[in-house]
């Protein structure tokens, strides 16, 4: 790597690639962008982020040959919104085979009255099991979502749930990789407070 960084982010494409660093330099992290599967594989810790849709976001991986890097990554990795999705084995968006490091699939929110799609706004968490990674987080803290998929309920990498038509997973963990369905880049304090946890984990 051409610097010492805490935290290396996968090049995925997404728009929220700078507001993401930001976050980081706020938290004093040293970062870098990489889509080098070499910088990738050799980080301390790595952020998986994604906006758009699966199909897309794979696809992209691929072509970067970054598909076996990231399943057989040993640090922590935490995926954001759908960087969370294509941990799973399965995203109806697309019909997109993900990357299979968490048991599960995603699925489209229904259409209900009252709850529009897409899921647009701040919601609480309800904390299903403890984690460093949500150390100083309760039912108090508010996050910021914005998708139009979810991982299905029931799955025992959950961490904490959201309720928004459905109950969804909103936070998971699988041996070394995590996810979170909200931004934490934009979710003020709180997501700030995940994201230092994130830095703590080895």
């Amino acid at each position: 790597m051409s610097k010492a960084v805490d935290v290396v982010v996968v090049d995925s494409g997404g728009a929220n690639l700078a507001s993401l660093g930001f976050a980081l330099d706020r938290l004093g992290a040293r970062s870098e962008v990489s889509s080098d599967p070499a910088h990738i594989a050799s980080a301390p810790r790595v952020l998986l982020p994604g906006v758009g849709a699966a199909g897309s976001i794979m696809h992209r991986l691929e072509a970067q040959g970054l598909i076996d890097t990231l399943r057989n990554l040993q640090c922590p990795v935490l995926g954001i919104c759908l960087g969370m999705q294509i941990l799973c084995a399965h995203s109806a968006e697309d019909e997109t085979r993900c990357l299979g490091i968490i048991p599960g699939d995603v699925k489209r929110f229904a259409d209900k009255p009252g709850a529009p799609v897409p899921h647009m706004g701040w919601n609480r968490l309800r904390i299903t099991r403890e984690d460093p990674l949500l150390r100083g987080i309760g039912s108090s803290d508010w996050f910021y979502f914005v998708h139009s998929y979810h991982l299905q309920s029931g799955l025992a990498a959950t961490l904490a749930e959201t309720d928004y038509s459905v109950s969804f997973p909103a936070v998971v963990r699988q041996r070394n990789f995590c996810g979170v369905q909200f931004h934490p880049e934009r979710s003020s304090t709180a997501g700030a407070r995940l994201l230092a946890n994130f830095l703590e984990l080895t």
